[in-house]
C-alpha cells in the first residue's frame, strides 16, 4: 500500500513528472541513486508500480531494488548507481529533530519542537529532512510545514 502523495506535491502529481517523496523515501531505503532523467523515461505503469509497491521488510526492500534496477537498466542500458543505505536514518528517529531541519526552521522563523517532531509520520520527516537540504529546491519546505499542521 503507497502513502498517500503531499499538497505541496499536487503540482506534477498528476504526470508523476517528478520523483514524489514516497518514492524517494524507498530510494533512500533500498539505495538507489536514481536520477530525474531514469524516472522520466519510464513508462507510467512503471511509476505507478514504484509508488505502490512496498518498501519496508528487508523482503520488500530487495524486491524493490531489483524491480527498480531492471527498470532503470531496460530504459538506460546500465543500473543506476548504489547509495549507501543509513543504518540509522533520522527520519525514523522522532526523538531528535536534525540540525538542517531545525536550521530551515530558523530561517523560517519556525519554532519546531520535538515533541512536534515525534508527532509526524516517518514520511513526514523524511519530506522536511529532503526539503531543508541546499542541495534541494526546498521552496516546498513552508508549504510541508503548514501542511503538515506545525505551528511556528
Amino acid at each position: 500500500m503507497s502513502e498517500p502523495f503531499f499538497q505541496f506535491e499536487q503540482d506534477f502529481i498528476d504526470s508523476l513528472r517528478c520523483v514524489p517523496m514516497q518514492v524517494r523515501l524507498k530510494l533512500d531505503t533500498c539505495g538507489v541513486k536514481l536520477k530525474l532523467e531514469h524516472w522520466n523515461h519510464f513508462t507510467p505503469a512503471q511509476k505507478q508500480h514504484l509508488v505502490q509497491q512496498p518498501c519496508q521488510s528487508a523482503a520488500e526492500v530487495t524486491r524493490y531494488r531489483q524491480q527498480l534496477q531492471e527498470f532503470v537498466t531496460q530504459q538506460a542500458g546500465a543500473p543506476a548507481k548504489s547509495l549507501e543505505i543509513e543504518p540509522h536514518p533520522p527520519w525514523l528517529d522522532p526523538a531528535t529533530v536534525p540540525e538542517v531541519v531545525r536550521e530551515q526552521a530558523r530561517a523560517h522563523e519556525i519554532v519546531l519542537p520535538v515533541e512536534q517532531w515525534a508527532e509526524l509520520t516517518p514520511l513526514q520527516r523524511f519530506a522536511l529532512i529532503k526539503l531543508s537540504r541546499s542541495s534541494h529546491e526546498n521552496r516546498n519546505f513552508l508549504p510541508a510545514v503548514k501542511e503538515f499542521g506545525l505551528r511556528g
